[in-house]
């Protein structure tokens, strides 16, 4: 594989169609359909497909098929299937997923700067869904052209684009199993849904963390009563849940101190949390935009990396029962709700652990309160198995070849539940995760942005892994 062809080929392709079919993109609200309950019939999820659907053909790849599966209540989803270039690949298959829908716009975004109106600024493109992640299907279909303008050897490949991942993939089970026969095994996937620790070289997801999310409520009264008058006697359903959340946190150190949401962290994951530590330093914690005079829990960069990677966290994400400050008055309210969001480590049990929080909080309720937790939703993390050797080869020399460093490996705090769904569907495969989720790029909040630079050597990567993964002689060295 010529790095020069590749560079040139992949950087074309970005510059004179991948961008235009992006900005288009961005500027389709096709939000996901647990924030659209409208999503079946305004047609934006639709327009997405057509757009993606037109986009594939206009690329004329050798051997491909694409179809379209819809069914009644449930979002579409698109499969290109795109045939092995000779048969000594023809028993290898390569799966490339991504996601069509997008997080809310969550305003307000910069001035110059919208969701759903596409603007390059500085080498990056802003807008919704850009990075999280409309690119992917434009990166894999960028990664195989470009094998197959250069007459290289790859396998069978699959593209599934999905469009429920931001409402937590629920039609993706029932399609990846109505296509189980023309899906197969593949041996190799790689998900383009992660984030990246900076833009200087190629990066791999290691873990992500579970999660648990749910509402805690606390009722004292049956109404609220005027607070001079009741104060005193009545005890606040506020000072309440407080007492609540000191069981499950220490309220000092964040600390949880629930055994269900605790794991002991692989020695593994702890050296490489101070490798990356080393490698990113302050911006570990830099990305955040603190205000002046504050900063993070602590100054070492490697425990901040495996609180967020590997420790429960807990975050108040909602509140209900609390009046705006301008409607607020001297009342005593009657209840206070909080929606809490655990984030679990990645070999915890997340439905324990979600059975344990609800034990807890509502065990002897102060008072003789009505307490209840109601959780939502509990998920699984994930701890990716180690790599094979030609493909911890395969990461590390493209990374080399057009990055200039070596590939790092990083765990990521966040959720994302199609990892755990691939990876008990597909137990026999490799599953690797990437992305270009990278510092400031602002993934489910305003301003989200594309690295353009990173993109294009990202594709490289791509297209580099691919093609190692059909020669066999990678595997003997």
């Amino acid at each position: 594989m010529d790095p020069h062809i590749s560079r040139k080929f992949i950087n074309g392709e970005w510059e004179d169609s991948i961008l235009p079919a992006l900005k288009e993109y961005v500027s389709i609200h096709n939000v996901s359909p647990a924030y659209d309950k409208n999503w079946e019939t305004n047609g934006y999820i639709d327009h997405v497909v057509e757009l993606f659907t037109g986009w594939i053909l206009s690329q004329n790849l050798r051997g491909m098929y694409m179809e379209v599966y819809r069914e009644e209540g449930r979002t579409p989803l698109i499969l290109v299937e795109i045939e092995p270039s000779s048969e000594k690949c023809a028993d290898r298959t390569v799966l490339l997923y991504g996601h069509m829908d997008k997080q809310p716009p969550l305003l307000p975004w910069d001035d110059g700067l919208h969701p759903y109106r596409p603007v390059i600024r500085d080498g990056l493109l802003y807008g919704r869904g850009c990075a999280d992640d409309g690119y992917a299907l434009f990166s894999s279909v960028a990664a195989i052209r470009n094998l197959q303008v250069q007459n290289l050897d790859h396998a069978r490949c699959l593209i599934m684009i999905e469009s429920g991942e931001e409402s937590g993939s629920p039609d993706l089970p029932y399609y990846m199993e109505k296509l189980s026969s023309k899906i197969g095994k593949p041996d190799f996937i790689i998900c383009l849904d992660s984030g990246c620790g900076n833009y200087e070289q190629l990066w791999l997801t290691t873990s992500l963390r579970g999660l648990v999310s749910g509402t805690l409520t606390v009722q004292i009264l049956e109404r609220g009563v005027h607070s001079g008058h009741a104060s005193g006697i009545v005890p606040s359903s506020f000072r309440i849940i407080r007492q609540l959340l000191d069981r499950i946190e220490d309220p000092d150190t964040g600390v949880l101190k629930i055994p269900e949401l605790n794991v002991e962290i692989p020695p593994d994951r702890v050296k490489e949390a101070e490798r990356c530590a080393q490698s990113l330093g302050s911006s570990i914690a830099d990305e955040f935009p603190f205000i002046a005079g504050s900063g993070p829990v602590s100054t070492n960069y490697a425990e901040l990396l495996l609180n967020r990677c590997w420790r429960p966290t807990l975050s108040i994400t909602g509140v209900d029962g609390l009046p705006s400050l301008s409607e607020s008055g001297n009342v005593l309210r009657s209840h206070t709700s909080l929606q809490l969001s655990v984030r679990v480590p990645p070999t915890a049990d997340a439905s324990l652990a979600a059975e344990a929080l609800k034990r807890v909080l509502e065990a002897d309720p102060p008072y003789g309160a009505r307490v209840s937790f109601v959780y939502e939703k509990s998920g699984a993390g994930w701890n990716a198995a180690t790599l094979s050797p030609w493909a911890s080869q395969s990461f590390d020399n493209s990374s080399m070849e057009y990055f200039g460093k070596h590939c790092d490996y990083m765990g990521e705090g966040g959720s994302i539940p199609l990892i755990n769904l691939l990876a008990n569907h597909f137990p026999q495969s490799q599953l690797c995760v990437t992305g270009l989720l990278g510092p400031d790029s602002n993934a489910h909040g305003p301003n989200e942005r594309l690295d353009i630079e990173y993109a294009k050597k990202l594709t490289c990567c791509i297209s580099q892994i691919i093609y190692d993964h059909a020669n066999p002689q990678i595997e003997k060295k």
